[in-house]
């Protein structure tokens, strides 16, 4: 049990907002009147106080210096003459040169909208005191018109400005000042004295009106619990509300002391002996007062207000079975009986429903009220009963807990706390009944003794329970029990349902349960990856085993980005599809709030692996490993030959990156040997699928492999056994559908070395083999299904100085799926049947894969190695480059202009020519190759010296056939000719400012990936001897000059570019085409410039196997980098004041692929909006200084893609939501997660498949078949087509074999459905192009299948260990009058065996069934349904039989 101690004090942060949220009342006329004008609804506020300008201020002191300013602010009715609310105070301000800064912003809601409500803003000089307070001194004040004449007109927006009046606001209470409209007449202006201001309705308001009170000035920086903090600081500009989640509370009781019977005894005599001293009653009345009702009002807090209105439930007299209160078994009755005991305490026979957010300052509040019964009048004793009474409430206790006060231990606890009474503050308002005061009133009875000590031992018990962990935990309650339960609820008059129904009209229903979350999470375990659904734990206190990790892949300024060596687990969220089954079904109350209802998820949840793989340890037996080794794969040897070094998967592996880089074979070939694949029976399918298989996966940044398709082979001289199933080789399928078997296995070989990696990349590279896993995703070659997903750890592959490593893991191949379990068909309320079952998620192994990795060194020429290990000293600067040589004169043409940009790009190593003049004269103009232009000779010499020049530089290029006649060589330097030549449109001027324009233009290749910021510096000098103005012109927005200091600063630090950090470098104008900068004569600057890229390339290959080119039987994965981002150049012109370019910096955009962290595959239906909650864990690297700042970027622009932070230290949640797209396609794209304030590198990059389908709903009964139709639609062409279904042991489709499908035909396709398990599933169904082995269409089948009616119910008992499982009988009876066959089926067909499957029996004749039970190595219970099916597969009977293995 879980107490709390009594304190005088609460908690701070809940106290301290309490304390201050206390408000003045508006006066009830003015509410009274508001209500008559039909002024009900609330509306924010936002007043902007920026700036109050003084010449004279009144009453100036000594010491001005030391003064400091303060506004404060209150509401006021002037009819009335009443200040109402709180006032609200700024914070101190110096005056500067006649001017206070405030800069403060004001939120308010109120329903007062009428003339007389106004605001009065005071200010006040505080002054210090020799003894350290402050002295206020009034310094004048001002009224602001919230409203206009119309008293349903909103308030007036716009700027404004206030004139200060002499004197204090007190005078506002001044009689004359009574019923009048303008102040201005009476009041004294302070001459030059005016407060600026902003005053607007502000919308957003509203969605955290009942966070806050009613008429409360208050601040966006204040703490208001339940509302999420902004990282502006502001959290009411746009106000964010915090996740509030579901919670139960139940088991309440309270005890009063001495005893519920003396407290209540008790209270009655010193009411009855205050109404004889007040003589408000005869003498007949002494004792007529009674106790009608006893109250319980149970509010959710935030020290403010209550976040919703009270719950009001009645508590009703209890008494305990046993005298032992603490014991378990004590089960709590109604006290009915005059034999029973006496009433001990109250108590709660229902729960309650309250929402909470994870917030130390929330509080549940509990108050106890009586409900008193009095005569009126002079009536008899007998009146007493009767309808001539008047009821009075009273409250006698309350108490308070906060259940997110440190440590949050109550989880599952019960938990106690003390009641409170006596003239303390409490959320409700209200006196409460002390004892302490009843003590010291003459009373004829004698009190129990007073003060705290009775007052310590009223206590209120209850339990609270998260309703998401009540919907996750799913217990199998045997069959009996739920028939047991079914019957008493039909019978039983006292159960929780009616006993809901029953409640007084003076109770309110339980609150509706709005849907709930649902947390799946992967617990590295050391078998696989579970998925926890029915955890204990609150939703907030799941525990992450590992952190975020950066991606190791973006620049070599990143290495600061590595936190720790910790691992990723993403949890995925999912609305629950249960409502809580108990609650009674209520009509709700007209014009009430729509509830939410909770909504079935349509696709089958992803798995994520990260590096909470399955365990690499061995799993498989001896002879299984003989069996492996035995089929001949290739070794992985050295260079000299040699047979790589076995690591142990099992033992952990030493990282040292100086070994590393201190090692002469620089070159790593990484080899990846995919041998074997161990099938693992699963329900639904045969024991031989599957029985083709492809590969997909991706292996640093290189591009996505996409295996051929691999046969599993089993060799027909070894025993197959069941329960041991051998590992199936793996065997390549060529084009033609031949088995390779003579190379066994598929290995895949990726080459890193120097000429591959980037500058300062070979770290990044290490770091990712020690910290990176490999996502390997396996599927059916045939139906081209998702078998399942893996992952392998890559750090095996570390060589560590060592030639060669290889390592065997063996990995299992996990899927998820969502579990249903439907209750019985006899339900007593069949309404509320699918809103009772939970939802789980639970993890199916698929198989073992069979993996080999392995790193082989290979040496580098010295010669030729790139220093891609080693960072450059100045990387990020780009200098100028310095035109030495002048115009040497000549034609204006353009193959003068593309000799001077073939020098200027050799000064940047790297020339990029646009369209079709780069390559035709790109490389082959040389400096010396010139020849200046006669402009005497005619136009035709002048056209055949342009002709033999341009031969020249084609014979130079090499691209010249021997072959062309000379009438097409005219014809195609002609055609050059007319490229080159610049058209008669443009002037000379034009080219000379050409050719001055690339004279001054610097050549920069950048290297980008997706999300990474580059940061680079640009030096510009100012030539001329005059102060110069420079605009900053860029013709693309992915490439950004940085103007804030404190980001320029992070880059900086993050590249160590020594070059000084100047604040306020920039000027910036609203519609200036770019940030502007002052350069002084000869001044040089560094202009700090950052690319970055969100957006990228989608398209992705069909889905099928591939066909990989061969190699001696190896199969290589080429380095073809794919253009993930898009190739581009970038100009960035520095102009001066007169509009002329002063430099030009041609940045050169070189893509590379990124590193993909995890991959996520979801399945949902067409056309419809996928909307996805991505749990991330919390971020605890007490190198960072502020984790706040996560966020998330998506490729798809398309694609809505946030995060909202809860309050800190709670996990975050990435949101999804993808348009949808037709079946059968695929919509591909990534998610890019920074934790760090200025997003320079992605921490983790996701893709995300997303694969639609066509949507079809089946209700039907387990055990029985059902029919369901499919229309499938030829497309252009003429196809072979054949469908597959997941679970080909339950569903059948028919056609079975493979049929032509025609161009625009319509082909029906049965279904024939017969699922084993109860609950609601997902299945698939694909329809495959056998010739090319691509998807034609594809089916999501959401079946919600019930149970059957059960006819009988048996129980056996099975001795466990013997070896021999049991065998019984059952007698079945032909219910027809005829001779029918009849089909046996069962749902565990690996725990029962039928001795027939098939019988005939005549009518009414009867039948004994042969039941044989498999026996078992471990105790344990199950059920096992029986079906009695005829020949059509329709069920006639259905048994149950509970099997006890003991």
């Amino acid at each position: 049990m879980v107490k709390t101690e009594e304190t005088t004090t609460m908690a701070a942060g809940w106290n301290e907002v309490f304390e201050r949220s206390r408000v003045v009342p508006p006066p009830c006329q003015t509410v009274r009147l508001a209500v008559e004008s039909h002024l009900t609804e609330s509306h924010g506020f936002q007043l902007s106080l920026s700036r109050l300008t003084t010449a004279h201020l009144p009453q100036k002191s000594e010491g001005e210096q030391d003064v400091t300013y303060q506004l404060r602010v209150t509401l006021f009715d002037r009819n009335h003459q009443q200040f109402f609310g709180k006032t609200w105070k700024s914070s101190p301000q110096k005056m500067k040169t006649t001017k206070i800064s405030f800069n403060e912003v004001l939120y308010f809601h109120t329903s007062l909208r009428l003339l007389s409500t106004v605001v009065v803003l005071e200010l006040v000089s505080l002054s210090p005191r020799p003894d350290g307070s402050q002295q206020a001194l009034g310094r004048g004040f001002t009224v602001l018109e919230l409203f206009t004449n119309r008293p349903e007109a909103q308030a007036a927006d716009g700027d404004r400005r206030l004139n200060l009046h002499h004197g204090s606001p007190r005078s506002l209470l001044h009689p004359l000042l009574k019923d009048t409209v303008e102040y201005s007449s009476l009041l004294k202006t302070i001459d030059g004295a005016h407060l600026e201001y902003v005053l607007k309705n502000h919308q957003a308001l509203v969605s955290v009106m009942h966070l806050l009170p009613e008429n409360v000035l208050i601040s966006g920086n204040e703490n208001i619990p339940g509302l999420a903090t902004s990282p502006t600081g502001d959290a009411l500009l746009r106000p964010q509300l915090l996740k509030m989640l579901p919670f139960t509370l139940n088991k309440l009781t309270i005890s009063l002391q001495p005893s519920l019977e003396k407290f209540e005894s008790q209270l009655l005599q010193l009411i009855n002996a205050d109404c004889h001293n007040t003589k408000q009653g005869p003498e007949g009345t002494l004792r007529a007062v009674v106790i009608q009702e006893r109250r319980l009002h149970v509010g959710v807090h935030n020290g403010w207000c209550f976040l919703d209105k009270p719950q009001v439930v009645v508590l009703e007299p209890l008494a305990r079975s046993r005298s032992d209160s603490s014991s378990k078994q004590s089960s709590l009755v109604k006290d009915s009986s005059t034999t029973s005991p006496p009433p001990q305490m109250l108590g709660l026979r229902s729960s309650l429903e309250l929402k909470l957010t994870n917030h130390q300052a929330l509080a549940i509040v509990f108050q106890l009220e009586f409900v008193f019964s009095a005569p009126i009048g002079r009536e008899t004793m007998l009146s007493a009963t009767s309808t001539s009474r008047a009821a009075f409430l009273q409250c006698v206790r309350w108490g308070i807990w906060f259940p997110f006060q440190e440590p949050a231990d109550w989880k599952g606890e019960e938990i106690q706390i003390v009641l409170r009474g006596g003239a303390k503050p409490n959320p409700h308002g209200v006196m409460v009944y002390s004892t302490e005061m009843s003590a010291k009133t003459q009373s004829p009875v004698t009190l129990s003794p007073p003060g705290s000590a009775q007052e310590g031992k009223d206590t209120i018990t209850f339990r609270l329970s998260s309703s998401l962990e009540r919907k996750a935990s799913s217990p199998k309650a045997s069959l009996r029990t739920k028939q047991e339960e079914v019957s008493r609820q039909r019978r039983s008059p006292s159960s929780p349902l009616r006993g809901q129904r029953n409640i007084p009209p003076a109770s309110p229903p339980d609150s509706p349960q709005g849907p709930g979350l649902s947390l799946s999470q992967l617990a590295a375990t050391s078998r696989y990856p579970t998925i926890s659904h029915s955890s204990s734990a609150l939703p907030w206190q799941q525990t992450f085993p590992s952190l975020l990790h950066p991606s190791p892949l973006a620049s070599a300024h990143q290495l600061s980005h590595v936190a720790c060596s910790g691992v990723s687990n993403i949890a995925h969220l999912e609305m629950d599809l249960q409502r809580e089954g108990d609650a009674s079904p209520l009509a709700p109350d007209e014009g009430a709030q729509l509830q939410e209802l909770p909504f079935t998820p349509v696709h089958a949840p992803v798995i994520t692996l990260g590096m909470n793989v399955p365990s690499s340890c061995s799993a498989s037996s001896r002879s299984a490993l003989a069996h492996l080794y035995s089929a001949g794969f290739p070794n992985i040897v050295d260079s000299d030959g040699q047979v790589a070094e076995v690591l142990d998967p099992t033992e952990p592996v030493t990282f040292d990156l100086r070994r590393e880089e201190i090692d002469p074979l620089q070159g790593n070939l990484l080899v990846f040997q995919f041998l074997a694949f161990t099938r693992i029976p699963t329900a639904g399918v045969g024991l031989d699928w599957p029985d083709n298989i492809y590969f997909t996966f991706q292996f640093y940044r290189f591009p996505p492999v996409t295996s051929q398709q691999l046969k599993l082979l089993i060799s027909d001289n070894v025993q197959q056994k069941a329960s041991v199933p051998l590992p199936c080789v793996l065997a390549s399928i060529s084009k033609d559908g031949t088995v390779n078997s003579g190379s066994p296995g598929l290995q895949v070989q990726f080459k890193v070395d120097e000429s591959f990696l980037r500058q300062g990349e070979k770290r990044w590279f290490l770091r990712y083999l020690a910290l990176h896993t490999m996502h390997i995703d396996i599927w059916d070659s045939d139906s081209l299904l998702l078998i399942g997903s893996t992952a392998i750890e890559l750090k095996f592959m570390l060589r560590q100085g060592r030639s060669a490593v290889q390592a065997l893991q063996e990995v299992e191949v996990l899927t998820t799926d969502y579990v249903v379990e439907d209750i019985l068909l006899t339900s007593a309320d069949p309404g509320q049947r699918t809103t009772i079952s939970p939802m789980t998620v639970q993890t199916i192994i698929r198989g073992r894969l069979h993996v080999r990795t392995g790193n082989i060194g290979c040496p580098v020429d010295p010669s030729k190695r790139k220093a891609a290990d080693v960072m450059p000293s100045h990387p990020h600067i780009i200098t100028p480059c310095v035109v030495t040589g002048g115009f040497r004169g000549g034609s204006l043409s353009s193959r003068n202009i593309l000799r001077l940009n073939a020098r200027n790009a050799a000064q940047a190593h790297r020339l990029e020519m646009d369209g079709d003049s780069g390559p035709l004269f790109g490389r082959g103009i040389g400096s010396d190759s010139f020849v200046p232009a006669d402009h005497n000779l005619s136009e035709a010499d002048g056209v055949r010296r342009k002709l033999d020049c341009m031969a020249a530089v084609h014979q130079r290029e090499g691209k010249e056939e021997a072959e062309v006649t000379g009438r097409t060589k005219e014809a195609r330097l002609a055609r050059g000719l007319n490229k080159m030549k610049p058209s008669e449109q443009h002037s000379k001027a034009e080219c000379i400012a050409n050719m001055l324009s690339q004279a001054i233009t610097t050549q920069h290749l950048l290297y980008a990936s997706l999300g990474s910021a580059e940061y680079t510096e640009f030096l510009l000098r100012n030539p001329f001897n005059t102060p110069q103005t420079v605009t900053v012109h860029i013709d693309d927005p992915e490439l950004s000059v940085i103007t804030d200091t404190e980001e320029w600063g992070y880059f900086k630090a993050l590249t160590k570019t020594p070059t000084a950090l100047e604040e306020n470098m920039f000027h910036l104008e609203e519609g200036a085409p770019g940030p502007r900068v002052y350069l002084r004569p000869k001044e040089s600057l560094h202009i700090p410039l950052k690319y970055q890229s969100f957006i990228c390339d989608h398209t992705m290959a069909l889905q099928g196997p591939r066909f990989l080119p061969t190699g001696k039987g190896y199969q290589l994965a080429k380095k073809n980098l794919s253009n993930i981002v898009a190739a581009k150049t970038i100009k960035v012109t520095f102009k001066a004041e007169d509009g002329k370019p002063m430099a030009i910096c041609q940045v050169n955009v070189e893509p590379t692929p990124h590193v993909v962290d995890q991959t996520f595959r979801l399945y949902h239906p067409e056309l419809c909006f996928l909307k996805k909650a991505i749990r991330l864990p919390p971020w605890h690297d007490p190198s960072v200084a502020d984790v706040s700042h996560i966020s998330v970027r998506c490729s798809d622009p398309n694609i809505i893609c946030q995060t909202r932070m809860l309050v800190p230290g709670e996990p975050q949640d990435v949101y999804l939501k993808v348009p949808g797209s037709p079946s059968p396609l695929i919509k591909m794209f990534f998610v890019m997660v920074f934790t760090d304030k200025w997003m320079a590198a992605p921490s983790q990059i996701w893709q995300i498949y997303v694969h639609f389908l066509e949507r079809v709903d089946v209700s039907c009964v387990s055990g029985q078949r059902s029919c369901q139709s499919l229309v499938l639609r030829g497309k252009q062409a003429v196809r072979k087509v054949k469908c597959f279904s997941s679970h080909p042991q339950e569903i059948e489709v028919d056609p079975e074999a493979v049929f032509v499908l025609p161009p625009a035909a319509v082909q029906e396709l049965q279904l024939k459905v017969q699922p084993w398990r109860a609950g609601s599933r997902f299945l698939y169904v694909n329809a495959v192009d056998v010739e090319n082995r691509r998807l034609v269409a594809s089916w999501l089948l959401c079946l919600n299948v019930h149970r059957p009616v059960l006819s009988k119910a048996f129980e056996v008992c099975v001795p466990v260990g013997s070896g021999r499982g049991s065998s019984r009988k059952i007698t079945y009876t032909n219910p027809y009058t005829s001779s029918r066959s009849f089909l046996l089926r069962s749902d565990h067909p690996d725990l029962l065996q039928f001795k027939e499957d098939k019988f005939q029996i005549g009518g009414g004749e009867s039948y004994t069934i042969g039941l044989r039970f498999a026996p078992s190595q471990s105790p344990g219970s199950v059920e096992i349904l029986v079906y009695v099916n005829n020949l059509q597969e329709r069920t006639e009977e259905t048994f149950c039989v509970k099997v006890n293995y003991s």
